[in-house]
């Protein structure tokens, strides 16, 4: 599909594209967003490298590289949807983080201390929740998939970015979850809905967790979702310290992808140095 000049009605044809090439929803939605703002900065105009470049400056004075590179991801795989690969950019260098910042790793004792705190508010759900997400790694998008079948068997079934993956439940887990179905009376679908009987999604358990933090001492910067993947991943890494099979679980297609994961402060890496008595 060539073109020469940027319209709003090309959008739409994009959006299809990402569509069936199985995007998740997350990525659909992010490229869309991106997208929509490079077109409406540049309706009418020609298509061109030089100004696809102007675009990354603007987006690099804006954005975190990382954040920058999200957008460019979106702008390119547009460029290429109109058969303008050769405006494509290069993404903006990150610089490989070696420690995770103390004041983003959320701990073990920070955990326990949330889940007490989830105890305390009498929030049964909210306990079973977050331990199912710490305690096998999945997504937050993904918890859908822990349905009272899957409670049953000891597994989910994952479908995710076109990959399909089996997250087992540990046993103290699945009898946790057991009790709780039965006691709420769900006996097909999703565990953890809300009142009108819908799954939950980000922002719901997003807000709850964060209603926590105050209850627990620790931190909101280090308080999402996505930060017990991170502790699920570090926790299994030490004990395994198979990277590869640690990116099968986390339904990873890219290595350094879960590389990233256990990145860890370097507060135990302050104590290797120090154990190797090198300084006389």
């Amino acid at each position: 599909m060539k073109s020469k000049i940027i319209q709003e009605n090309m959008i739409p044809s994009y959006k299809t594209m990402l569509l069936e090439a199985e995007k998740s929803t997350a990525t659909i939605e992010k490229y869309l967003y991106y997208v929509q703002q490079f077109v409406t900065r540049y309706a009418g105009c020609k298509i061109e490298k030089n100004l696809v470049l102007e675009y990354k400056a603007e987006l690099g004075e804006t954005y975190a590289p990382a954040s920058a590179n999200a957008a460019l991801a979106g702008i390119n795989g547009f460029l290429r949807f109109l058969g303008r690969e050769d405006c494509c950019v290069k993404p903006f260098k990150v610089q490989k983080k070696i420690y995770c910042p103390e004041e983003k790793e959320l701990t073990r004792k920070e955990y326990f201390r949330l889940i007490e705190a989830a105890r305390e508010k009498n929030s049964e759900r909210l306990v079973l929740l977050l331990e199912s997400i710490c305690a096998t790694g999945i997504r937050v998008s993904e918890l859908k998939y822990i349905t009272a079948e899957a409670v049953k068997q000891g597994k989910a079934v994952v479908t995710c970015k076109g990959k399909t993956r089996t997250i087992f439940l540990p046993v103290g887990l699945q009898r946790k979850l057991c009790r709780y179905i039965q006691k709420q009376k769900i006996q097909i679908g999703p565990v953890f809905v809300t009142r009108t009987g819908k799954p939950m999604n980000r922002s719901n358990i997003w807000r709850e967790m964060k209603g926590l933090c105050r209850r627990a001492e620790v931190s909101p910067s280090k308080v999402f979702p996505h930060s017990l993947r991170h502790l699920f991943a570090r926790c299994f890494y030490s004990l395994d310290h198979d990277v590869a099979k640690l990116a099968d679980i986390l339904g990873h297609s890219n290595i350094n992808t879960t590389r990233i994961y256990i990145v860890t402060t370097g507060i135990e890496h302050r104590r290797q140095l120090e154990r190797l008595r090198l300084v006389i």
